[in-house]
């Protein structure tokens, strides 16, 4: 299957004046234009391409790199508006639409936005929409451990502080008092995952939490565990619910920092609970 706004592999099947005509296993077409023919090119060669809508909405084939592919989120400038809606520049010969529909307000002419691309189901054209919040996972599960290193896409500034794309997919938020640099919308930075909350929610920071030396779960227990004067009433037993509700983390990251802890001797395991040495 030849799919809509996303790079694939496909076979040169036959040569034509307007363009090669690739196709997939399945026997699907689609045409690679001339103006992206090279001498290089050979009858049966499989090539690299993204296929998207031309001007006519027909399906087409390109050696040219988008700045972005379907279902994906990118930072793009506004290169025109119509009676319709906007069109943003995301590196191809024809801009990408964004119907006013779409527009959470009008997008102008030389501004820039980040925009969610779709494929739409009615007219099967790609299309943008800043109305992103939708289509991000706004919960993880077992998804993300403490301190992991995540990419970052700055969409929003809120009350609170910036909400952020988390590797792509997922919705996060950087505390306004803990931002000691200055942050822009659309800027991409690397961060890192506080505590994970019990609703599911992504906290980021963007120092990199607890010391190089010690895992950050076990970094984070350890500091928990100084902050209630060396004693913490939980062991590898308790219940999954109370581990989460004390700590944001699952309890098989728990077991696994305390792991952490005691190979390092820095606490002592008993039935009542954990103990810093």
């Amino acid at each position: 299957m030849i799919s809509i706004g996303e790079y694939q592999s496909l076979r040169i099947e036959r040569d034509m004046p307007q363009g090669y005509y690739l196709s997939d296993d399945e026997g699907n077409e689609v045409l690679l234009p001339r103006n992206f023919v090279t001498p290089e090119m050979q009858i049966g060669d499989a090539l690299a391409v993204f296929v998207y809508n031309d001007s006519e909405d027909r399906p087409v084939a390109t050696t040219e790199t988008p700045i972005f592919s379907v279902h994906e989120f990118a930072y793009l400038e506004v290169v025109d508006t119509n009676e319709i809606g906007a069109f943003c520049d995301w590196g191809l010969a024809k801009a990408l639409f964004v119907p006013f529909r779409n527009q959470v307000r009008r997008l102008e002419k030389g501004e820039q936005h980040v925009i969610y691309m779709y494929l739409d189901k009615l007219t099967k054209r790609l299309v943008g929409t800043t109305k992103i919040d939708k289509y991000l996972i706004k919960e993880t599960e077992e998804e993300f451990e403490m301190g992991e290193e995540v990419d970052l896409l700055v969409y929003a500034k809120t009350e609170l502080g910036y909400n952020v794309i988390v590797d792509k997919r997922y919705k996060g938020l950087i505390y306004n008092n803990e931002i000691h640099q200055p942050i822009q919308v659309g800027q991409q930075l690397t961060g890192y995952i506080k505590p994970l909350r019990g609703d599911g929610k992504l906290d980021i920071s963007l120092d990199q939490i607890g010391h190089q030396s010690i895992e950050p779960n076990a970094q984070y227990l350890l500091d928990e565990l100084k902050a209630e004067n060396g004693f913490l009433s939980f062991t590898d037993k308790s219940e999954p619910s109370l581990i989460r509700e004390r700590f944001g983390i699952s309890k098989k990251l728990f077991k696994k920092a305390l792991g952490t802890l005691y190979r390092q001797q820095l606490v002592l395991l008993k039935e009542d609970g954990i103990y810093l040495k």
